[in-house]
């Protein structure tokens, strides 16, 4: 089952600054991380962009959802991330080392050298960088992100394996492909079909297969994204989705930020 949220690259267009700008990212990759999305997807608002666009967007979320062990060996030095120290921690247990799994430790790697013999050099967040033998089934290349299994750190006893590693992959798509995955789809709006516990148990019923959840960006909804008709017809969703839902019904503020709506959201989907 694959689970995505969806935010447009428009996200950050209220922000004053890049450091407000970054922190707001930060949050959102917490909601996403914190319930357990497999995919983050960016979608193009250029309309609604303002000073961060989606090429800011997305590499502040996959700096944010990279283990900080392999941030300098996968971003060096980037304008983007100027103030990327204020982004909160994720603290995924496979980057702190507080995960139990009897098979070993699931951690995310970089490929630094390609050796000879089907060996490759790998950065994991160890003391240095360890060589291991490629699967028969597996490829690899300088720079690419991979998966090792450590089963043991002194001595070193690691191996690739074909497997995702814990949290969000972050990626930059039309919307059309960020929808094309099966499972339950849902455009968030204020004017969607309330969320009720009625209507939560009908929606974990449809999202046996995967859920994947869009949200708009400040001061500017999905239905104006997509240009939908106003009033929203909870029973017309837009091309590609199966419902309008509003989950945050009865809010108490005329506005409620993105990564707000993802916290709010996201808890009650997770229900399922």
């Amino acid at each position: 089952m694959t689970d995505s949220v969806l935010v447009p690259s428009s996200l950050v267009r209220e922000a004053t600054d890049k450091r407000e700008a970054t922190r707001k990212l930060g949050y959102v990759a917490r909601a996403a991380t914190v319930f357990r999305a497999d995919r983050l997807i960016v979608f193009p608002d250029r309309e609604g962009e303002g000073r961060w666009g989606g090429g800011f967007v997305e590499t502040v979320l996959q700096y944010a959802t990279t283990p900080p062990y392999l941030r300098k060996e996968a971003f060096g030095t980037r304008d983007e991330l100027e103030y990327a120290g204020v982004l909160p921690p994720l603290r995924v247990p496979s980057w702190t080392g507080s995960e139990s799994d009897d098979s070993g430790s699931l951690r995310e790697g970089i490929v630094t050298q390609v050796g000879p013999e089907g060996r490759v050099r790998v950065n994991c967040g160890l003391q240095h960088p360890i060589s291991l033998r490629l699967p028969d089934s597996m490829s690899a290349a300088e720079g690419e992100r991979v998966s090792v299994r450590v089963s043991s750190r002194r001595p070193v006893r690691a191996k690739l394996v074909d497997a995702p590693t814990p949290g969000p992959r972050v990626a930059r798509l039309d919307l059309a492909d960020a929808l094309d995955v099966e499972g339950y789809r849902v455009a968030t709006s204020r004017h969607g079909a309330p969320l009720t516990v009625d209507r939560l148990a009908d929606v974990a019923d449809r999202a046996q297969d995967g859920l994947t959840v869009a949200f708009g960006a400040p001061e500017r909804g999905l239905p104006e994204m997509l240009d939908a008709s106003a009033p929203v017809d909870p029973a017309d969703p837009p091309e590609g989705f199966d419902v309008w839902l509003n989950t945050i019904p009865n809010q108490g503020s005329e506005v409620v930020r993105t990564e707000e709506a993802m916290f709010a959201s996201l808890a009650c989907l997770n229900l399922r």
